[in-house]
């Protein structure tokens, strides 16, 4: 089964980051958000990888043709083309990484269509390449496989983006609640699809996945939903990126499966 990782948009509202590089070379602990996507995938049995890039998506092209000397030592004959002996192997020598230009202004939808070639035949997974989980991916598919559907999605209960105050009859006070789990769901971005989700997603460059074909899908009775109860953070701001930073430093990183 392969990953695909939807690593092309602008990332407008972290704009501080993203003017400079696309928003899944934003980095957490040093390496690149994707980087910790791709480890969580490892640890669960998931290295072959497909990565969609498009707004500077050069950077991501570069990240992994040069990955070998940025995770290795290594030593070369200056003059002399391919001349580079690299010594040891990166922990991630095992990744197959296919890295596919989907466009600049291409939406979700159309990136996956482009890839199709690429999955083809293949049950796959798509996430975005911008949010990270503890979500146990042996368990989603289990679940996926048990309901027959042509795709599942992820569900999680977001954090609220404000604290509670709770007041008594005479208008006092009586307790806070930092920022409580909201009761209704949202769509966590962990997509698990069999071949049959191209038919939902033909001639779709204008299109998010997560509008027409989801709701065509959930109208055919072919979307089940997985509820993820535990960890979940998407980086869509410079505070929640900061956040994430802050977490890995004080070695509280939840996604941290390896």
């Amino acid at each position: 089964m392969k990953a695909v990782i939807l690593a092309g948009g602008m990332g407008t509202r972290i704009r501080e980051e993203t003017e400079f590089r696309p928003k899944p070379m934003v980095e957490v602990g040093g390496k690149p958000i994707l980087w910790h996507l791709m480890k969580f995938f490892a640890h669960h049995g998931i290295d072959e990888f497909v990565v969609c890039v498009g707004y500077k998506g050069d950077q991501i092209k570069d990240y992994f043709l040069n990955y070998s000397a940025r995770n290795n030592d290594f030593t070369l004959r200056l003059g002399e083309r391919g001349a580079v002996d690299f010594h040891g192997n990166h922990d991630e020598s095992d990744w197959t990484v296919t890295v596919a230009d989907t466009g600049d202004a291409t939406l979700t939808a159309g990136r996956v269509e482009r890839i199709e070639r690429y999955v083809a035949g293949e049950r796959f997974i798509v996430t975005y390449g911008d949010g990270l989980a503890d979500l146990d991916i042996a368990e989603l598919i289990t679940f996926h496989e048990s309901h027959g559907a042509t795709a599942t999605i992820t569900t999680v209960r977001p954090p609220s983006r404000f604290g509670i105050v709770e007041v008594d009859s005479d208008r006092r006070v009586s307790r806070f609640h930092e920022k409580p789990r909201l009761e209704d769901r949202v769509n966590a971005g962990f997509f698990v699809f069999e071949p049959a989700v191209f038919d939902y997603i033909r001639d779709s460059d204008a299109v998010m996945l997560e509008h027409e074909p989801l709701a065509k899908l959930a109208a055919d009775g072919e979307l089940a939903a997985y509820q993820h109860d535990g960890f979940w953070q998407p980086m869509d701001t410079f505070r929640e990126a900061m956040m994430l930073n802050e977490m890995w430093t004080r070695g509280d990183a939840p996604w941290k499966a390896w």
